[in-house]
């Protein structure tokens, strides 16, 4: 038999896997899969059980938010491409912007079958110095809400949560003077934020740039937003992002294989809405069609 490891965060979301584990491991089993189960115990562990135990297994699957997925995904990055086996995801977390870019449904039970019976997709993966991000590095405003945002919080509110958090750093704005270096140009400004990113979305925001998104074409969208002298200058960013005009000389929009940012002082990070360090010096690269996420069969 094909043997499936299955690793699922209890906590994701409000809990819901709890409910439709019978059935999703029913699922597995007939789809002629050997399954063993794995719970999350602390954050971290799906990387580690990845990394270690990868190879045992024709294919693993796991259950939580993106960060759940992220972790999975670092594991299996550290691993020589050639013992990278596929990966389903059944999105169970507050946002899954990476499930809906994927086409992955919801709807736990659908993207159980999808795990298993879908076929592999390969996908690019980012590398953050010596880390792995499946869709977005950013720094700046709104990137430390999502995990200073209380678990239960996030459970109970949802996007509202992390609403409201960012809405109490808007008092006071911190901002980041850099040099960053795109195919040798280099560009000095002072950013309240920046995102490196391979989703349609974040965070419900649609990305802001032209064109359709392509999850393995080689290039990462990246955002950076200016820092705002005035009121007038902060309501334009705030009505980019609302509407998503593009023609603002506050916000830069562009497409890049490899980005590099210095910055004067540490910059605090998030990977895929997780803590990712302070850092002064950052080398983003997108590593093409690293490994394969199981999607829907078409």
């Amino acid at each position: 038999m094909k043997k499936l490891l299955f690793i699922f965060n209890p906590r994701s979301g409000k809990g819901q896997i709890k409910s439709a584990l019978p059935d999703i491991l029913d699922i597995m089993v007939k789809s002629g899969f050997d399954i063993t189960v794995h719970t999350t115990q602390c954050q971290g562990d799906c990387t580690e059980v990845v990394a270690a135990r990868a190879k045992e297994f024709d294919r693993i699957v796991v259950s939580g938010g993106d960060g759940t997925l992220d972790e999975a995904v670092t594991g299996m990055m550290r691993l020589p491409i050639g013992e990278r086996i596929p990966v389903g995801y059944i999105p169970a977390g507050s946002t899954n912007d990476y499930g809906n870019s994927l086409g992955i449904d919801k709807d736990m039970l659908h993207a159980a079958e999808i795990a298993v019976s879908g076929e592999p997709f390969k996908v690019d993966i980012g590398t953050f110095n010596n880390n792995s991000f499946v869709y977005v590095a950013a720094f700046g405003i709104f990137t430390e809400v999502s995990y200073q945002t209380p678990q239960d919080m996030k459970n109970i509110f949802g996007h509202a949560a992390y609403i409201m958090e960012g809405a109490k750093q808007l008092r006071d704005i911190p901002s980041f003077r850099m040099q960053v270096e795109v195919d040798g140009n280099v560009t000095y400004d002072e950013f309240i934020y920046g995102m490196v990113s391979n989703s349609t979305s974040i965070g419900g925001f649609k990305t802001l740039i032209p064109g359709n998104v392509s999850l393995n074409d080689g290039v990462f969208e990246v955002t950076l937003i200016k820092n705002p002298r005035n009121p007038l200058e902060l309501s334009e960013i705030l009505n980019c992002l609302s509407t998503g005009r593009r023609d603002s000389d506050m916000i830069y929009s562009f497409r890049a294989k490899q980005i590099k940012f210095t910055s004067s002082g540490p910059v605090p990070w998030t990977l895929d809405g997780e803590d990712g360090g302070k850092n002064d010096k950052i080398n983003i690269i997108n590593e093409h069609d690293a490994m394969e996420i199981i999607v829907e069969s078409h």
